[in-house]
């Protein structure tokens, strides 16, 4: 009988250790959990955007339209007729500028207008920006043959 009363006082401590250990461990104070871990989501993550300072409406606009004015320039270097020209390219260099705008950084429009720099995003961009605005032009008219059309070349 000694060793079943023993057993039973044995479970019956067991129980309650076991009972105020949980009892205990969840009430601790997770604060210091949380402090911690704003503490590392502050630390500043190279790639993480979200803590970039806004473009402001004005460095967009002056983007916008110095970079248009410089594609206008570079398009013109080897031009002929540069009247002409200049304002066959003055709208799809806007609609280019127009596209990049969308998407610019901060870096980005301190760098372009205040370095007068174009970083590689910027190039990038450039190369999206004129693929979507020059795609949605109509191609130039083939040239008819013999006086010919395509229609009745199939007949």
């Amino acid at each position: 009988m000694k060793t079943l009363k023993l057993s039973k006082v044995l479970l019956f401590t067991a129980l309650v250790t076991v009972g105020l250990s949980l009892t205990l461990s969840g009430c601790s104070d997770d604060e210091e959990n949380k402090t911690t871990v704003s503490a590392t989501e502050e630390k500043n993550n190279p790639f993480d955007h979200t803590h970039d300072v806004e473009v402001t409406d004005i460095q967009k606009h002056k983007f916008e339209h110095d970079f248009a004015r410089q594609c206008v320039e570079r398009e013109l270097k080897n031009s002929v007729n540069k009247e002409e020209d200049r304002e066959r390219f003055t709208e799809p260099c806007m609609c280019i500028a127009t596209y990049m705008m969308k998407d610019l950084t901060a870096q980005e429009a301190e760098k372009f207008i205040t370095e007068h720099e174009n970083p590689r995003s910027l190039q990038i961009k450039f190369d999206s920006a004129a693929y979507h605005c020059l795609q949605q032009k109509s191609p130039p008219k083939e040239p008819q043959l013999f006086g010919k059309q395509k229609s009745e070349e199939a007949s």
